[in-house]
């Protein structure tokens, strides 16, 4: 069985803050999932630590090589979960969107938790807007309304609920997940 923590949010909401957080302070309990993405990098992402970024037909393959353990299409651009990136020794730890996290819930090889990391919109507004040198505020805007459909059916899954997540709080986080998987 493959214990696994998806994280969740929506865009500015702290995932991957409280993901380095997490692997601050615990590199020995958990295994940090890097997904594959066809979609180009963002400003200051780094190939093999934010994204693997792959090509359509190198992602393709790992598909029908059944080198994938989820995979999902969102905008055009494809992501996934790698079973090369995957540690049966540690709890495997990545952010997810919700389409992502549908599909690990039907896999019964996987042993799924689930936390919607949420955050006020004026800090998730801030935080992109302090993300990179020259935000796409068309962008931002864009993934805003994306999150209100994408988030929806969130009912659907079992999840923590860590509401109202500031700056503050995400050290408090990362040690109430690290408490929650044992």
């Amino acid at each position: 069985m493959i214990k696994l923590v998806a994280l969740c949010g929506k865009a500015g909401a702290g995932k991957d803050t409280v993901l380095r957080r997490i692997m601050e302070l615990y590199p020995e309990k958990f295994n940090e999932i890097v997904s594959c993405t066809t979609r180009p990098p963002r400003e200051g992402e780094r190939e093999g630590v934010n994204y693997y970024f792959l090509t359509t037909e190198q992602f393709g393959e790992k598909i029908i090589n059944g080198d994938m353990l989820e995979c999902t299409v969102f905008r055009n651009w494809h992501y996934g979960t790698m079973l090369s990136s995957l540690s049966r020794d540690k709890v495997n730890i990545g952010v997810f969107n919700p389409a992502g996290i549908a599909c690990l819930a039907e896999d019964k090889k996987v042993d799924l938790s689930v936390y919607w990391i949420d955050a006020p919109d004026r800090d998730r507004l801030v935080r992109q807007l302090l993300r990179e040198n020259d935000p796409d505020i068309e962008e931002i805007f864009r993934r805003y309304k994306t999150d209100e459909e994408d988030f929806l059916d969130m009912d659907d899954f079992d999840y923590t609920l860590l509401k109202n997540v500031t700056k503050e709080d995400l050290e408090t986080c990362a040690t109430l997940i690290e408490r929650w998987t044992d």
